[in-house]
């Protein structure tokens, strides 16, 4: 017997079956009936019992698979074809039998793989609807207390009514920056950030970086410079503006968690067809089992000091959308008490 028989063959069994049988009726009643003789319709009559029992046998049986193979196609099929479609569609192929399967196969790994998805969705978005809850709720509760005690009589009570009126609105300014950078995170990932691509020199932009966060470095004494080498002035391709908001972004933490009397450094490095901009400082560093987590959203190293510093928390994990939308990399080095070194690369023009 032949393994996995396909429908012609099986056809094909069936009617040499058919004949077979017929063929011995036949000739038993050639023996009994001895006078009857023998004319060419009756040497004919087996072939066409072969040939009809074989057209009829397959007939019968590509209807019978094409019943079950549509209603397998109903399940792993999204499109709907019209009845003309499906009907020349349908070819009694050799293969038909490995060629569902396959197919069967492939529906059923493209079903665990969007599970898996929808899992992992489904996990980061509870996750992220805690995040905001969580990072919300601290400045609105402080805002309601601060208004609440105003309320309460504090708004006549000079030594206090201003130091609240200023804290909720400190507060009120954090809620703004949340929400912002919320709103500048769901454009980057849902693709809606347009890049204006030019070319323009990437040490007069960290230099204007370095003037706009003069001030708030002086605050603590930290030194904002180049690394030796970075004399070069580099040309690069990319959206001025949002490597802008980078190098702010990544200048402004190297302050923040910056110690006092500390260093800023900016350096360049040409590799080919990129230049790797890194900014590094000689802070408070980062501890490794953070090091994977520093561009996920809210994510603080130390939660008490990040909150106490202000920030919505959003920065890093913009920064990594903003590089990958550019399609380069962005990546972090640090240690304890040594300070962090984060390194991007932009495209050479």
């Amino acid at each position: 017997m032949i393994k996995n028989p396909t429908p012609r063959q099986v056809s094909l069994f069936t009617a040499l079956f058919i004949t077979l049988i017929t063929f011995i009726i036949f000739f038993v009643l050639f023996w009994v009936f001895d006078g009857i003789r023998l004319n060419w319709t009756w040497i004919a009559f087996p072939f066409l019992i072969f040939l009809t029992a074989y057209y009829t046998s397959f007939y019968y049986i590509k209807n019978y698979i094409y019943r079950k193979i549509k209603v397998i196609y109903k399940t792993i099929h999204r499109h709907k074809r019209s009845p003309e479609e499906r009907t020349a569609k349908f070819e009694m192929a050799p293969t038909i039998f490995e060629d569902v399967e396959k197919e069967v196969e492939q529906w059923a790994d493209i079903q665990e793989k969007e599970i898996d998805k929808y899992k992992t969705w489904a996990e980061y978005r509870r996750k992220f609807v805690g995040d905001i809850s969580h990072e919300l709720k601290t400045p609105i509760f402080s805002i309601q207390g601060y208004l609440h005690s105003l309320i309460d009589g504090g708004l006549y009570d000079e030594e206090v009514n201003m130091s609240f009126l200023q804290k909720a609105a400190k507060n009120v300014e954090r809620l703004y920056t949340i929400v912002e950078d919320l709103s500048a995170i769901a454009r980057l990932e849902s693709g809606g950030l347009v890049l204006e691509m030019q070319v323009f020199d990437i040490k007069e932009l960290t230099q204007e970086v370095f003037e706009d966060l003069e001030m708030r470095a002086a605050e603590k004494n930290i030194k904002l410079e180049f690394k030796e080498g970075a004399g070069h002035n580099y040309r690069v391709r990319a959206d001025r503006e949002n490597i802008r908001q980078v190098l702010t972004n990544l200048v402004h933490n190297s302050i923040k968690y910056g110690n006092p009397n500390g260093k800023t450094k900016v350096g360049f490095y040409d590799m080919d067809k990129n230049l790797l901009v890194e900014v590094a400082d000689n802070g408070i560093g980062i501890p490794k089992q953070h090091l994977n987590h520093v561009f996920d959203r809210f994510y603080r190293v130390d939660k008490s000091r990040s909150r106490e510093q202000g920030g919505s928390g959003l920065g890093l994990s913009i920064v990594k959308h903003i590089i990958e939308a550019h399609k380069q990399t962005i990546n972090v080095r640090s240690t304890p008490n040594l300070g962090s070194t984060f390194g991007f690369t932009l495209e050479k023009a």
